[in-house]
């Protein structure tokens, strides 16, 4: 895929959340209310539609230990389906931004994972890839930088997959006080797990 040089890089922030809402029930989250969802060969086939587009991933400490912790397992597992494999992959060489105030750059490199740095100042950091070249930038699935982005007006496209499932609270996506119009380009039914994938674009 050729990089994105007529336009800017979009920024696309993607997130599951519950019916009521919220994208996890707090600190200690264990995601078992959407794993059906994020382990359907419906899903895998859709996330691969976006990621294969990116060339940097932004995400929060909170994931990046959950996510380090975890994928390097299910990447080599001869078991995991090619598509899970191929996102590990992925995950583990593209350029990853990692945003934290804690996170040392010692902590991302005792990983498995390569080609990742710490960031402290967010806005000014998604400003700065917004404007270098490369193809599209994506958030992944992480609360508190996707609100600050929203709030920044610096999220172009939203993705957000709605599992059936309340969890009555939590963590919500969507920051409160925060107005703003967009255009749904298309939703996407999951009958295997009853999701409905919703992506939105700002008009």
């Amino acid at each position: 895929m050729v990089e994105n040089t007529d336009q800017q890089r979009k920024v696309i922030a993607d997130a599951v959340v519950s019916m009521d809402g919220y994208t996890s029930t707090g600190p200690e989250d264990d995601m078992s209310w959407a794993m059906a969802h994020i382990g359907s060969e419906q899903s895998e086939l859709m996330y691969e539609g976006i990621w294969r587009g990116v060339s940097t991933a932004v995400v929060g400490r909170v994931n990046w230990e959950g996510f380090t912790s975890v994928w390097p397992g299910l990447t080599s597992d001869p078991s995991s389906s090619a598509r899970t494999r191929d996102l590990g992959n992925w995950l583990a060489t593209v350029e990853k931004v990692v945003i934290s105030t804690t996170l040392q750059q010692a902590d991302l490199d005792k990983t498995e994972w390569t080609n990742a740095r710490v960031s402290r100042d967010l806005e000014a950091e998604v400003r700065a890839l917004k404007a270098a070249p490369g193809r599209d930038i994506l958030v992944i699935n992480s609360a508190s930088i996707i609100k600050a982005l929203l709030k920044a007006d610096l999220i172009d496209e939203l993705h957000m997959t709605v599992v059936p499932a309340t969890l009555g609270g939590g963590v919500r996506l969507l920051p409160d006080g925060l107005a703003s119009t967009w255009r749904l380009s298309h939703a996407t039914a999951i009958p295997a797990t009853g999701a409905i994938a919703l992506c939105y674009r700002r008009p």
